[in-house]
């Protein structure tokens, strides 16, 4: 059975494949409404205890992931997930780690990396993707493994 986000529920990117996924600052209240049923959380320190599935990605802030290859992996299971169930991705503020996460999502579902953070910007936050090395980090991303 299918259960992902409302696409208006606030954070919500919806990718060109129709995947949904949602994007969060973690220093924020949990939105109202439904769980994730599997989280990527992008912290530099272990993150809080939750109730759902959730990875960890050693991430410290305004930075980027200490193990890119371990981050590789988690994006595409984050990106595998989101075709049927609820994904939250999430930093402490929900900019500068979530976009970049996000904008690597975007790059997995088919936007060219040199168009994905411009997609994120447009459809999630105006302010994603922080730093120059974070969009650098995308722009070198690729889809296949």
């Amino acid at each position: 059975m299918t259960e992902t986000w409302d696409p208006a529920a606030p954070g919500v990117l919806r990718l060109p494949s129709g995947r949904l996924v949602r994007g969060r600052g973690l220093r924020y209240p949990l939105p109202a409404g439904a769980r994730p049923a599997f989280a990527l959380y992008l912290l530099g320190k272990e993150p809080p205890r939750v109730e759902w599935e959730h990875r960890w990605v050693r991430w410290p802030d305004f930075w980027l992931p200490a193990d890119r290859a371990a981050a590789a992996e988690a994006l595409r299971e984050a990106w595998g997930r989101a075709l049927s169930e609820r994904v939250e991705v999430a930093c402490g503020g929900g900019k500068g780690r979530t976009g970049t996460a996000l904008a690597c999502l975007a790059v997995l579902d088919g936007v060219p990396a040199e168009q994905a953070v411009a997609y994120v910007r447009e459809h999630y936050d105006k302010r994603a993707v922080e730093t120059p090395w974070q969009r650098r980090f995308v722009a070198r991303f690729q889809a296949a493994p």
